[in-house]
């Protein structure tokens, strides 16, 4: 749950966001073709994405490791791909190369020598300034943003989770897969009535019923040891961790099934955990006031949530292929 109110100086949403060394005015950020401090970058009320939501973005992590001084973004290309799959999408067009976008958000990274855990955000944007509710003949521009951050939501213990009355938007309305900004007031709506009822997390449903994800979180069930996750056609974003929570189960030797998840099965599973960029690796222990297994973290719960903490902070070298290198922090 949130932890921490917002002050000009915090990320915004960000329950236990490091306070940064430097107002978050003042961090770098790359914003229509330069790298300016924020206080400078500024769109138009005018602006399409503002008005209409008319933009896709990805969220990356970077971890420090303080032993070997040195910030590793995770899984950075992976995410550069998704978002430019994405931004075709909302038809466009002349974007970046993959190369060239992951330079650009290591040298946003880079510029403001960050020496502890960070939240990177590339997003593009309709950027022309016009009224009507379209997709073709607007232009588009690209932000890239980067400030320290620690956990989405507490996760030590366990979260607690509510099924939500709200339903998952289908992918014939807003593609899930397409992390569209205007989408995101879907999950809004699941992650207050979660958080003011009571809850940490959201757990959503699929029109006809079968668990989707989380309100900003990919969804694993595990059942007699057996690991389960929803398909990608149950509507649900095309997780950058969830491949890497896939990976990481296939090397421990975790039998794996990807299906449809009926809602009563979560009342009856053995384990339950949620996994994301945001919330990384956060096990669930209480789902609609009934305990999930025991009601404590389980055990493949807790061997994925420690193997994925060692990997992404560089411990691991069979995982070093998720980690790009970004330097030392200054």
């Amino acid at each position: 749950m949130l932890t921490e109110k917002t002050t000009p100086d915090r990320l915004e949403s960000a329950p236990a966001a490091v306070k940064p060394a430097v107002p978050v005015d003042d961090l770098i950020c790359y914003f229509e073709g330069a790298y300016v401090p924020m206080r400078d970058a500024k769109v138009s009320i005018m602006t399409h994405a503002f008005m209409y939501g008319t933009a896709v973005f990805e969220g990356i992590r970077a971890y420090w490791n303080p032993e070997q001084h040195t910030l590793y973004g995770l899984k950075i290309r992976e995410h550069v791909e998704r978002i430019r799959q994405n931004a075709g999408m909302l038809l466009m067009d002349g974007l970046p190369s993959v190369d060239a976008l992951v330079e650009l958000i290591l040298e946003t990274v880079r510029k403001n020598g960050f020496a502890e855990d960070v939240y990177i955000r590339p997003s593009f944007y309709k950027s022309s300034r016009q009224i009507g509710v379209r997709l073709h003949h607007l232009e588009h521009e690209l932000y890239i943003i980067a400030l320290p951050f620690g956990n989405y939501i507490d996760t030590e213990a366990g979260v607690r989770v509510m099924s939500s009355s709200w339903r998952r938007n289908m992918d014939e309305t807003i593609p899930a897969r397409g992390k569209i900004v205007g989408g995101y007031v879907n999950m809004a709506f699941q992650k207050s009535e979660a958080e003011l009822n009571g809850f940490d997390e959201a757990l959503v449903m699929t029109a006809d019923g079968h668990a989707s994800e989380g309100s900003a979180a990919n969804l694993f069930v595990v059942r007699d040891g057996v690991l389960l996750t929803p398909p990608v056609t149950d509507d649900i974003l095309e997780g950058v961790t969830r491949k890497a929570i896939l990976e990481i189960a296939a090397n421990e030797g975790f039998p794996i099934e990807i299906r449809s998840i009926d809602r009563s099965e979560l009342y009856i599973a053995d384990e339950m955990f949620l996994v994301g960029t945001g919330v990384q690796v956060s096990p669930v222990i209480e789902i609609d006031h009934r305990a999930v297994g025991s009601g404590e973290v389980g055990p493949i719960s807790r061997v994925i949530r420690e193997r994925y903490f060692a990997a992404v902070r560089g411990r691991l070298p069979e995982y070093r292929h998720w980690l790009t290198p970004i330097g030392e922090g200054g």
